[in-house]
Parts: structure tokens; C-alpha cells; sequence
């Protein structure tokens, strides 16, 4: 009884499957514009009625025409049918094979007998598999990072450098990024690194160094059209880092070490014109007013005596070293003695040789 019971549930379960394919299997897209009959009833338009292509029934479906029943014949049925006994004579042990779990962030994608089972990806939750004929790929919707290795690069000015990057993507649709793609993660990075090179190619030194912005929302636009038939989509694309060689490293800094001393050479000269200008027209202020030049003397003496010298230098006031040096003159001026020997200032010496002479040898000497 127990096995007819299984028998007769497994046929039921064939023939809702085969149902169930006959129907996917009828994709037909009813676009255009829909007549009215007598009746008020639309009726559809010879346009219409229009298979759907390979692309869109993917989308639509998650599998192409010929993932239905076409060409499995006899023995795939008589699989399915021996796959669905056994379950049902192995209950509740085989709960633990045929029942799966999919996490809130990932989609499973079954094929049966190597045949994408219509409905698309099954997740999250649980989903049921038969044993021996159904395999499963998980496939996780997260964003995803990788970096692109350094790629030497010949820029547009012939300069060789080494850029990196960081590229963030994600999967939109696990079913296509399963059948249409080998290793969807793989070949995003590939192509990641061939498009950095591309891009950045067309590029001089300077725009790479400072239109870094505009050059990671390129590379996004590119990477996300051309990964869309993948069923990835790239969100971020950010330049890491762009490594000069060591030669022109040098050129440069000695470049701009040799801009910087021309502008300080520039500061400084400015500086002296402008020290100069103030010192001429301090000088005429001074010239024009006695009383400024002492003021600036007070104002020198109280510098000197804040600073901690061990020796204080009392300079004698300006006036009175004025007043020695007018009476000084006025007095050589009035004497006559003064003016004369100013004048003949070895007479007097050699008389007083004549006269020492003359007493030691008690005679005069004339000469």
C-alpha cells in the first residue's frame, strides 16, 4: 500500500511538472495595439503575438526555450519518477538531502539534469531539491571588492606609470551570471584591469594626477556596460594610487625645489626694495625734525639697557659731545701760538735740540 501510495503521488508530481513546462515554454510577449470587437472585448492584434528573444527570456523567465522538456525523453521522466519514490519511500530521512537553505543575501540557482529549472533563482528561505538529478550554485548579492593590481601604463605624453584601483560590483541577477558567464567574479577583475589600462592610455601625466574623479566615473560607465550581460553591475570605480618611476620623481622635486628658491629669490628682493623705501623715508623724517633723531637715541638707550649684557655702554647725550666739539674749534681758532704750530709743528723741537747743544760743548752750533 505504501508503495502504491508513493507511486501514485509521483506520477502526480511528473505530470504537474510537465504541466508546469508546457506552460513556461508559452513566452510569448504581447506588445502593441489591441482592437475591440462588437462585444466591447479586446482582442488581440496580429502584432501582438512575438517570441521573445534569447536576452529577453532570460530576463523574463530565467531560462531560454530550450531549458524545457525538449530532448530529455523517456529516461529523464523515469529519473524524475525514481528520484521522487525514493523520497517518499525514505521520509523523513531524505528531508535532510532534498531540503535546502538560503541566506537573505543569496540566491539559489538548481538545474535538473543540467537544465536551468524554470522560476529563476530560489531564495532566501528554504527550497526543495530532488537527490541524484538536482545540483544547485549559491550566488551571493552583496557588494563586492577587489583591487586591480598595478598596471604600467604609457600615458598620452609618453610617460610610464603605475596606477592601481579598487572596483566595487555586485550581482543583479544570479541566473545570468551563471549560464552566461564561466566566473562572472573572475572575469570582472580581467576586465577591470584591461579597462584601466584603456582608459587611462588616452590620459596625460596631469590629467591622470588631478581628473582622478572623472577618470573613476568613466571607468564605472565602461565596466557597467560592458558587465551587463553578465548580470553584474559595477557601482564604484576609485584610482588608488599613481607611482611615478624614480628618475622622474627627482626631475620633478629638483623642478620644484628650483621654483621654490626662484620665489623666495623674488620674496627676498621684494622685501629689501620695500626695507629700503622705509629706511629713506625714515632718514627724511629725522633730517627734517632734531627732535625725532632724539627720541630714536632714548629709544636706543632702553634697548640697550633690557638686554642681559654683563657690559652696559653709557654713550655721552648727543648735545653735550656737540658743545666739547664747537669750543674745541672756536679755541684753536682764536690762538695765534695754536694756529702756527698748527701750522709748523716741528719747530719747536728742533730749537730745543739747538739749545742742548750748546751746553754740552759751551759753544753755539750753528746749522
Amino acid at each position: 500500500m505504501a508503495a502504491s501510495a508513493a507511486a501514485a503521488a509521483g506520477g502526480a508530481a511528473v505530470v504537474n511538472m510537465e504541466m508546469e513546462l508546457q506552460n513556461v515554454q508559452q513566452g510569448w510577449k504581447k506588445e502593441g495595439r489591441k482592437t475591440v470587437d462588437k462585444g466591447g472585448n479586446q482582442r488581440p492584434s496580429k502584432k501582438d503575438f512575438q517570441p521573445l528573444d534569447q536576452h529577453e527570456e532570460v530576463e523574463a523567465t530565467g531560462f531560454t526555450a530550450d531549458s524545457g522538456d525538449n530532448g530529455l525523453g523517456i529516461c529523464v521522466y523515469l529519473l524524475m519518477f525514481f528520484s521522487y519514490f525514493i523520497v517518499l519511500f525514505t521520509l523523513p530521512v531524505s528531508l535532510f538531502f532534498c531540503l535546502k537553505v538560503v541566506a537573505e543575501y543569496e540566491r539559489a540557482v538548481i538545474f535538473r539534469m543540467g537544465r536551468l529549472l524554470p522560476g529563476g533563482a530560489k531564495g532566501p528561505g528554504i527550497f526543495f531539491i530532488l537527490p541524484c538529478i538536482d545540483n544547485y550554485v549559491k550566488v551571493d548579492l552583496r557588494t563586492i571588492s577587489f583591487d586591480v593590481p598595478p598596471q604600467e601604463i604609457l600615458s598620452k605624453d609618453s610617460v610610464t606609470v603605475a596606477v592601481d584601483a579598487v572596483v566595487y560590483y555586485r550581482v543583479y541577477n544570479p541566473t545570468i551570471s551563471i549560464t552566461n558567464v564561466e566566473d562572472a567574479q573572475r572575469s570582472t577583475r580581467l576586465l577591470a584591469a584591461t579597462t584601466l589600462r584603456n582608459v587611462l592610455g588616452t590620459k596625460t601625466l596631469g590629467e591622470m594626477l588631478i581628473d582622478r574623479d572623472i577618470i573613476s566615473s568613466q571607468m564605472q560607465s565602461v565596466l557597467d556596460e560592458a558587465t551587463d550581460p553578465w548580470g553584474v553591475k559595477v557601482e564604484r570605480v576609485e584610482i588608488k594610487d599613481v607611482r611615478l618611476p624614480v628618475q622622474l620623481q627627482r626631475a620633478m622635486a629638483a623642478e620644484a625645489e628650483a621654483a621654490r628658491e626662484a620665489r623666495a629669490k623674488v620674496v627676498a628682493a621684494e622685501g629689501e626694495q620695500n626695507a629700503s623705501r622705509a629706511l629713506k623715508e625714515a632718514a627724511d623724517v629725522l633730517a627734517e625734525s632734531p627732535s625725532a633723531l632724539q627720541l630714536r637715541y632714548l629709544q636706543t638707550l632702553n634697548t640697550i639697557s633690557a638686554e642681559k649684557n654683563s657690559t652696559i655702554i653709557f654713550p655721552l647725550p648727543i648735545d653735550l659731545l656737540t658743545g666739547f666739539l664747537g669750543a674745541g674749534r672756536r679755541k684753536s681758532a682764536s690762538s695765534p701760538l695754536g694756529s702756527q704750530q698748527g701750522s709748523r709743528p716741528g719747530s719747536r723741537r728742533k730749537k730745543r735740540e739747538l739749545e742742548i747743544d750748546e751746553d754740552l760743548d759751551g759753544e753755539p752750533t750753528t746749522v
